[in-house]
């Protein structure tokens, strides 16, 4: 579970790394209210084939994919036992003891589940496919808008950028602390649900306390540098549209437009 891939890039010569961060977060953002919206099979099986259109497309293995969405795979499983075992609607499919399965829980654990797949994956593949410098540059322009109402769009993004980075550093000090306490002779897959969770309180403790050591480095770093938060800054890399980006917006228009139809 500690093995987090959030924001670590996988590089490769696609279509879809090469498409502007701006234009992949806005389509990402917009396919992924399109398939939570979706509601039956049809809608459910363009959503799946424009996922799948988007890995082949990215070159990214499916391994690494996989990887990035291990850790919310219990999570599934557990979303789709409840909806399995409570949700009543519909004819009574089957009987195992004291337990009645419908054909309204049957369709809401495979569908609720597979668009959760799916959204999941979604989401992986722009992490796999864009570098958190390009991420927090995107976000910086797109929330560029609130900058002129007044309201912190720096200072957001540069947060987002932030918490991308240390993710990665906070979990493997998370491991490092619990394989210490370990060594002490803590047990953390012993005893009953209470005594487990007596037992993480010591690790909580000290990566808040390492959290926090880092935090203040940070601040420090960034005083050293002078920074001033909101400033005018030029970029390394200019961020341009190009026809990719218009093909990918219209692609996206499309999905959107096929799901609509389709529901």
């Amino acid at each position: 579970m500690l093995r987090i891939t959030i924001g670590q890039y996988f590089a490769a010569r696609s279509p879809i790394h090469a498409l502007d961060a701006r234009v992949k977060l806005v389509c990402a953002l917009a396919v992924l209210v399109g398939i939570f919206c979706v509601s039956n099979a049809a809608q459910l099986a363009a959503a799946a084939a424009l996922v799948a259109a988007v890995l082949l497309l990215a070159r990214v293995p499916a391994r690494h994919v996989l990887a990035s969405v291990r850790p919310l795979m219990v999570f599934l499983a557990v979303l789709s036992l409840f909806n399995l075992f409570f949700v009543r609607t519909g004819d009574v499919v089957a009987t195992v003891g004291p337990f009645s399965f419908t054909s309204g829980g049957i369709t809401a654990a495979a569908l609720y589940t597979a668009r959760f797949a799916l959204a999941l994956v979604a989401g992986s593949l722009i992490m796999l496919t864009t570098t958190p410098t390009q991420l927090s540059d995107a976000f910086d322009s797109l929330l560029s808008p609130l900058s002129r109402l007044g309201l912190p769009g720096h200072e957001i993004a540069m947060v987002f950028s932030l918490m991308m980075r240390f993710v990665p550093t906070l979990a493997d000090e998370a491991s490092a602390i619990i394989d210490a306490q370990s060594l002490r002779g803590g047990a953390f897959d012993e005893g009953g649900p209470v005594r487990r969770v007596r037992s993480i309180v010591p690790v909580v403790v000290a990566l808040l306390a390492s959290g926090l050591r880092h935090a203040d480095g940070l601040s420090r770093a960034l005083d050293a540098r002078c920074y001033e938060g909101g400033a005018a800054r030029t970029h390394y890399h200019d961020q341009r549209l190009t026809h990719r980006d218009l093909i990918a917006a219209a692609l996206t228009a499309t999905f959107i437009l096929a799901l609509t139809l389709l529901g």
